[in-house]
């Protein structure tokens, strides 16, 4: 196995070809199935019905599992980016099987929740694996070899020789440094909500408002000193603008690898409870 395999192509797109044939059995089962006369269609209820019920709930149960295999470091029941492969390709097969198994029939009852809630879940999975095959990438080309800590040092110490060149500038231009500084802080996506920094930095830093306000204006007014200050002052804002861009987007692409968990993790466990529920009805009231 080559190194940085995507978890697409593990063991030549293995599990792929399971769930293809998968899929391609359980298509030609529900079009050569021929259901009692009293039934009219295929149905759940039927043989194959329950057959591919059974299937489907056995799938699930063991993607939940997936959960446990990661924290299981021991376990020599294959490796974690196999599990993982075979998670995204069995769990896509669940459309088709799922949607055998209800015969087409939906309605405004737990049965139809438990699809509706299994559709959710594999959108979410499908969002996942599209992030972790995305964002890594974006990740690496946006800190450019470097870490996140070494840029916000960088920032910090921009900050401070922005502080140390406007004090050769007017009262009014140094002030405006000092708060564009102070507000730079209290917006900072670092130690932020994760909605805020899944919203990224924005292009309103103060930084870059004030700096754009210095380019802009007019230096008539002040000594070749104060201009050349002025002039040193903008190239500096402009790497601090820069490397505090580039933290944004480095702490928005993390929370884009995590945000997709905020839904699957708690549909699959609403997903259990439907399906729980979904069972016993049927061997309940059936």
């Amino acid at each position: 196995m080559r190194q940085h395999q995507s978890i697409l192509e593990f063991a030549r797109v293995r599990y792929l070809l399971w769930a293809l044939v998968l899929c391609v059995v359980v298509i030609a089962a529900y079009s050569w199935h021929e259901p009692p006369a009293v039934y009219l269609k295929p149905y759940g209820g039927t043989w194959l019905g329950y057959t591919l019920g059974i299937l489907g709930a056995l799938i699930i149960l063991w993607l939940m599992l997936l959960g446990v295999r990661k924290r299981s470091y021991r376990s020599t029941l294959g490796s974690v980016q196999g599990w993982v492969s075979a998670h995204v390709y069995l769990g896509a097969s669940l459309i088709i099987i799922a949607t055998l198994h209800s015969g087409f029939e939906f309605g405004w009852n737990i049965h139809t929740l438990a699809y509706v809630l299994m559709m959710l879940v594999i959108g979410s999975g499908f969002f996942g694996v599209f992030s972790y095959l995305r964002y890594p990438a974006h990740m690496t080309a946006n800190v450019a070899g470097e870490t996140l800590q070494t840029m916000l040092l960088k920032v910090a110490d921009g900050e401070k020789k922005c502080a140390r060149i406007a004090l050769e500038l007017p009262d009014e231009v140094n002030a405006a440094v000092d708060t564009a500084v102070r507000q730079a802080a209290a917006r900072s996506p670092l130690g932020a909500s994760f909605w805020r920094q899944l919203k990224g930095g924005g292009r309103r830093h103060p930084m870059r408002l004030l700096r754009d306000r210095l380019v802009t204006q007019s230096t008539k007014d002040l000594s070749a000193v104060q201009a050349k200050a002025q002039e040193l002052l903008v190239a500096e804002m402009s790497r601090v603008v820069s490397l505090s861009e580039r933290i944004g987007r480095d702490l928005q692409y993390r929370a884009l690898l995590q945000v997709w968990l905020y839904f699957h993790v708690p549909l699959s466990f609403a997903l259990l409870a439907a399906l729980t529920a979904h069972v016993i009805s049927v061997f309940y009231f059936w």
